[in-house]
């Protein structure tokens, strides 16, 4: 007896001893332990320890985050890409593309798990055991001690079927069903931002290139004014200071072309980002020729505005994720109906443990057994399930859910003013872009007519240095001018046909 004692003793510490290790094994780490012992921050407070000069706060290097992206599509180093060509690039290789993926499919996993509560839940078990039990008693003052031990096992199927449910699973799966039709509606939305984002990357670009373009040329103006006075130096009709001035034109001329280069450089990689990949890639950008904006009629803005509401994304969604709301509000009034539901179990047991109950492992709900003899038994039950009481459960989340369905209709307002807004103002920046281009073209056209004509009279003796040089500069600021309203106008037509929901493909 003693010994059946010690034994089941030995196997309790030894199991007491494996959950123990278990759960050390998942322990959270300590914050400290994650860094080195030069990066730990003081224990007293900034009062009592201020920072000391020439502290240091880097890092230990991970060689192991390092990690170059590389392209998931083959790029031509040697083919100059159009933006249609760009804007797909982008779709196939952008992370929120995939990030927009991934979570649509969770969405539609989520719905497909909802459906799946009309289908019967089967299980199997197999269980064995080992009882003992020893002790002593007494009778007509006879004391007697004995020992008995049993082993058995049971091998079981059960079955488990909700029939009907009074409308909770319809409803649970047509709120799973709307957020799923709105995580679709955002992917595509996704899509929209990153065509969008890549045209006006792209007309950045461009400007930056025509700024190159413009300020080379520039410098190849000043470098002519500057020839001619020091021609009229050389030939005693011109000054010192003439040729100094031009000196300095040249130079500020230098500058700029530098600084046009800094911002092309920028501007390629801007446009490798909203491309989704790395600025260290290299590609070629194709030119996009040069054509004049029309003022064509447009409608009502009233009109513009309700014909986006019907196709923005985030409007769409914002809709879809509301009726969501509406749906789990059902879906929570009625969690907690009755519901009628068919269960059966089959078994072998063989053995004499005396047991009544097995637990439960896991979300597996075992059947109640009693493992005594050998033989085979089965049941059938069809029961009804009434909820009585639930310590306020059920009225909790009816308002928790009233809450989210408030929240997601105000939401819903939210981002219709806030498309509005939007609509409006692109359509307005549109407008100021297309009037400021044919301005900035008429300014820049003036400018050239004005600059020609002073270094034409400034060479034939009847014209001033300063005169050359104004005209120079106003050329440069025209024409950088033009070169910005053209981009302007571009990013604005993009803007306005994504706002609108109308920017389905590259334009």
């Amino acid at each position: 007896m003693h010994n059946t004692h010690r034994k089941t003793a030995s196997v309790l510490l030894a199991l007491y001893a494996i959950a123990a290790e278990a759960q050390s094994t998942y322990l959270p780490i300590a914050p400290s332990a994650l860094v080195s012992s030069e990066q730990r921050l003081p224990t007293q407070t900034p009062q009592e320890a201020p920072p000391t000069a020439g502290q240091s706060y880097a890092l230990t290097p991970n060689p192991s985050a390092a990690v170059l992206p590389k392209p998931h599509v083959d790029l031509d180093a040697e083919h100059p890409y159009t933006l249609p060509e760009l804007i797909d690039l982008a779709e196939r290789e952008h992370p929120e593309t995939r990030i927009a993926w991934e979570t649509a499919r969770n969405a539609a996993l989520t719905a497909g798990i909802a459906r799946s509560t009309y289908l019967p839940r089967m299980s199997a078990n197999v269980i064995g055991g080992h009882q003992a039990s020893s002790g002593s008693s007494s009778a007509f003052g006879v004391n007697t001690q004995g020992a008995e031990s049993v082993t058995g096992s049971v091998s079981s199927v059960t079955l488990a079927w909700l029939l009907f449910d009074f409308g909770a699973r319809r409803n649970a799966v047509d709120a799973a069903q709307k957020v799923s039709i709105a995580s679709n509606i955002l992917f595509t939305g996704v899509h929209q931002k990153i065509i969008h984002d890549v045209c006006v990357a792209y007309y950045l670009y461009l400007a930056a290139s025509r700024h190159m373009v413009t300020t080379t040329k520039a410098l190849q103006n000043a470098q002519e004014i500057q020839k001619a006075a020091e021609e009229r130096y050389h030939g005693e009709i011109g000054t010192v200071l003439e040729s100094t001035q031009t000196r300095q034109v040249t130079a500020q001329a230098q500058l700029a072309k530098i600084q046009a280069k800094g911002a092309e450089r920028n501007a390629y990689a801007s446009l490798l980002e909203a491309m989704g990949f790395s600025a260290l890639e290299k590609i070629e950008v194709a030119p996009l020729e040069r054509h004049t904006f029309t003022d064509d009629s447009r409608p009502a803005i009233e009109q513009v505005v309700t014909d986006a509401l019907t196709r923005r994304a985030d409007v769409l969604a914002a809709y879809a994720a509301e009726q969501a709301s509406q749906a789990a509000v059902k879906a929570a009034e009625t969690a907690y109906r009755p519901k009628i539901f068919l269960a059966g179990t089959g078994a072998y047991v063989s053995g004499q443990l005396g047991l009544t109950a097995i637990p439960a492992i896991g979300e597996q709900q075992l059947p109640t057994l009693n493992i005594t003899g050998n033989h085979w038994n089965s049941t059938v039950l069809l029961g009804l399930s009434v909820p009585i009481f639930d310590g306020h459960a059920r009225a909790n989340a009816i308002s928790e859910a009233k809450n989210n369905s408030a929240k997601a209709a105000a939401t819903l307002d939210q981002t219709r003013i806030v498309a509005i807004r939007e609509i409006v103002g692109a359509q307005n920046a549109l407008e100021t872009s297309v009037a400021a281009d044919e301005a900035a073209r008429t300014l820049q056209d003036a400018s050239q007519i004005s600059y020609d004509g002073a270094l034409d009279a400034y060479k034939h003796d009847v014209g001033t240095i300063t005169a050359v040089v104004a005209a120079q500069t106003q050329l440069l600021q025209a024409t950088l001018s033009s070169d910005d309203a053209y981009s302007s106008t571009l990013s604005a037509a993009a803007t306005l046909a994504f706002v609108s929901g109308t920017l389905v493909n590259a334009p």
